[in-house]
């Protein structure tokens, strides 16, 4: 075991040795220097997550984002290529788009209408002869990221010498595959997204998606809310079957409905929830079989986990939470609300029900969002009172075990996750 952090020696500790086995010093959540390093150490070294396809579905699509903080435009080219380009023009620094979606031929520059490609290369310049021999324009395209996609999942990385995508996701593969399933049959696509800030930092709210033991405290406002089906679905506190998994890079899966992980295996005993009777009627009068019907329906929830991709995505159960580090303690949250891509008549009510159900807990007046937001603020503060004193990441320590895969496990409600998370920031803030 480690020496305990004090008061006398937490600011002496280098960034590396504010993690411990069972527990992280509160400075990492306050020093504002630490928060620099992590921007240039995780955030531009490591793959962060930018789009899903089903986003950019044709050429000149695009979205505006970002990679830790520094803005980016992601667009698909007309070769179908995903390019992920650094938001500021090559001349005099001018943002290029302020807009978040859209449809575009190119990108032009609102100050000097330099303009760019869809593949970022610059292709105009007003009056040019007072570049002839000054410079070579196909030296001044965009700055593109490397950028690579698994799944319908679009990452980016500044850092051209990182690992492929596929072997940093490594076990990760499987659990993408199997979130993808909820479309009953049809691929998934975004239907909406909204936005947030709290005043905290952006590892508290890594941690809260791989928080099992918050959820009946925090979220008992929305189990009072639901109907018993669902209440009771969510009730894992006391199932052995429940775990969290340590898939590696600091990755993690929370599986609360052990039943619902992989939505293909169904012994076609489940009832589907009698809320769901209007719907079945409506897919039933569009012309869909009972096999399809049954598929969408046992979907309605999602997957049954928490994947948390490390460091800024996590695929929640049915849809996508995002954050976005804004200053050591601000964080902007996306949530991605996702549904499936196929029939009007098929799709249309499905989605119009998970649109519903997304809002009543993940919406800005939902049940869930609102309570876990007070919570995030509420863990700033408090470590702002004693940054020498350490949050504890110790639950489930003496109970873990290695999966049959070999993934370090315990009960959902324990901190594998978390722990997860941060041997894996220690390791990059190790890094030269």
């Amino acid at each position: 075991m480690n020496a305990p952090f004090t008061t006398e020696n937490i600011h002496e500790l280098a960034p590396p040795d504010l993690v411990q086995a069972d527990r992280v010093a509160g400075r990492m959540y306050t020093d504002p220097e630490i928060f620099e390093l992590e921007m240039g150490k995780i955030f531009e070294r490591t793959w962060v997550w930018v789009a899903h396809e089903s986003e950019l579905p044709k050429a000149g699509s695009f979205k505006s984002t970002f990679v830790g903080r520094r803005p980016v435009i992601v667009v698909r080219d007309r070769k179908g290529r995903i390019n992920t380009l650094v938001n500021r023009c090559r001349h005099r620094g001018a943002s290029l788009c302020e807009q978040k979606k859209g449809q575009v031929n190119g990108f032009t520059c609102p100050y000097h209408a330099w303009s760019y490609g869809l593949d970022g290369a610059l292709r105009g310049i007003p009056y040019p002869d007072g570049y002839e021999g000054v410079m070579e324009k196909g030296d001044m395209g965009l700055k593109k990221l490397r950028t690579e996609s698994y799944g319908g999942m679009v990452f980016a990385t500044f850092h051209d010498g990182v690992e492929p995508l596929e072997d940093f996701l490594g076990d990760v593969k499987l659990w993408i595959d199997r979130f993808m399933k909820q479309g009953g049959g049809y691929p998934i696509k975004v239907l909406g997204t909204h936005q947030f800030r709290f005043r905290g930092n952006w590892k508290i709210q890594l941690e809260n998606t791989t928080d099992g033991y918050h959820f009946p405290i925090v979220h008992r406002s929305w189990m009072a809310s639901a109907d018993a089906e669902t209440a009771d679905m969510m009730s894992f506190m006391t199932d052995p079957a429940a775990v969290t998994h340590d898939l590696g890079n600091g990755h993690s899966v929370a599986q609360m409905v052990p039943d619902h992980s992989d939505l293909d295996i169904d012994d076609g005993t489940e009832p589907l929830q009698p809320r769901f009777a209007s719907l079945v009627t409506e897919l039933k009068s569009a012309g869909l079989g009972d096999v399809g019907i049954r598929k969408l329906v046992r979907a309605m929830h999602g997957t049954g986990f928490n994947l948390n991709l490390f460091p800024n995505v996590s695929m929640s159960i049915s849809f996508l939470r995002v954050l976005r580090p804004v200053s050591v303690d601000e964080t902007l949250i996306e949530h991605v609300a996702l549904g499936p891509d196929g029939p009007a008549e098929i799709v249309d009510p499905v989605n119009r029900e998970r649109l519903r159900i997304h809002e009543h807990f993940q919406g800005p007046f939902g049940f869930g969002t609102p309570d876990d937001a007070e919570g995030w603020d509420r863990v700033q503060r408090g470590a702002q009172g004693a940054p020498e004193m350490p949050i504890m990441v110790n639950r489930g320590l003496a109970r873990e075990t290695p999966s049959p895969e070999g993934w370090a496990t315990s009960h959902v409600t324990d901190e594998t996750g978390m722990r997860a998370a941060y041997d894996k920031w220690k390791q990059m803030m190790s890094d030269d």
